[in-house]
C-alpha cells in the first residue's frame, strides 16, 4: 500500500492586539496539526509588508488593532497584493457595517470571536476549502425601545454619524441629503427608541457597539 502523502500545514498570520485573544488562537491552531503560526501582529498596518515577504496561507485578521489601525483596510490592500492568501476578518464588536465592508474589500470570510476551539477551525477549514464564510447578518442589539433590526440602513447611517457628534447639516454634507432629511430622520429615530434627545441616542448607539465612528 502506498504512504500516504504528507501536507504541509497551513501558515496562519495572527493579527490581534490582545495577547490572551492571541495565544488562544495560537494554541487551537497549533494543536490541531493542520496549521502553523507563521507570525502575530498587533498592528494590522504592518500586515501588508509581512505578507510581501511571503510564506503565509492564511490570515487571521481582527478589525480594530493597536493605535487604531483597521483590520478592514489592511484586508483591502493584502487581497489586492496577494489574491491567493485568505483573510478571515474576527472581531468581538457588533457595528453593523462591518460585515458589508469586509465584501467590499474582498475578505474570504468573517467571524463573531466565539469561545471553544471547533468555531475557530471550522471557519478556518472551511475558508481553507474555499468556502465563503459570512454570518448573515450582525447581532441584534437593544436600543432604547426597539432592536437594532428594526432599523432601516439610512437610520443606522444617521445614528452613526449622530453618534460622532456632527450636526444636521454636517451630516446632511456626508450624506449626501437635505439638512431637513436629516432632521426628518433623527426625529422618527428618537421616536422609535424612546431616547428624548441626541446626545442620549449617540451615547446608548456608542456603549452598545452598534456604531463605532472612525
Amino acid at each position: 500500500m502506498a504512504a500516504k502523502k504528507k501536507t504541509n500545514p497551513v501558515r496562519v498570520l495572527i493579527v490581534e492586539d490582545q495577547d490572551i485573544t492571541t495565544k488562544l488562537f495560537e494554541t487551537f491552531l497549533t494543536a490541531s496539526g493542520r496549521y502553523l503560526v507563521a507570525g502575530t501582529l498587533k498592528n494590522a498596518d504592518i500586515a501588508p509588508a509581512f505578507c510581501a515577504k511571503g510564506g503565509i496561507d492564511l490570515i487571521l485578521m481582527d478589525v480594530y488593532t493597536e493605535l487604531g489601525a483597521s483590520g478592514l483596510e489592511a484586508a483591502s490592500q493584502i487581497r489586492k497584493d496577494h489574491p491567493d492568501i485568505k483573510i478571515v476578518i474576527i472581531t468581538s464588536l457588533p457595528e453593523v457595517s462591518y460585515i458589508s465592508r469586509a465584501k467590499e474589500a474582498g475578505v474570504n470570510s468573517f467571524w463573531y470571536k466565539e469561545a471553544g476551539e471547533s468555531a475557530l477551525l471550522e471557519i478556518c477549514d472551511r475558508t481553507m476549502q474555499g468556502e465563503s464564510v459570512y454570518p448573515d447578518e450582525s447581532p441584534a442589539l437593544p436600543l432604547g425601545l426597539i432592536s437594532s433590526r428594526e432599523l432601516t440602513a439610512r437610520e443606522l447611517d444617521i445614528i452613526r454619524e449622530v453618534a460622532r457628534g456632527l450636526t444636521n447639516n454636517e451630516i446632511a454634507e456626508r450624506l449626501y441629503l437635505s439638512p431637513n432629511t436629516v432632521r426628518d430622520y433623527v426625529k422618527d429615530v428618537l421616536l422609535k427608541t424612546g431616547f428624548h434627545t441626541r446626545t442620549e441616542l449617540a451615547v446608548r448607539a456608542r456603549e452598545t457597539g452598534l456604531v463605532i465612528p472612525e
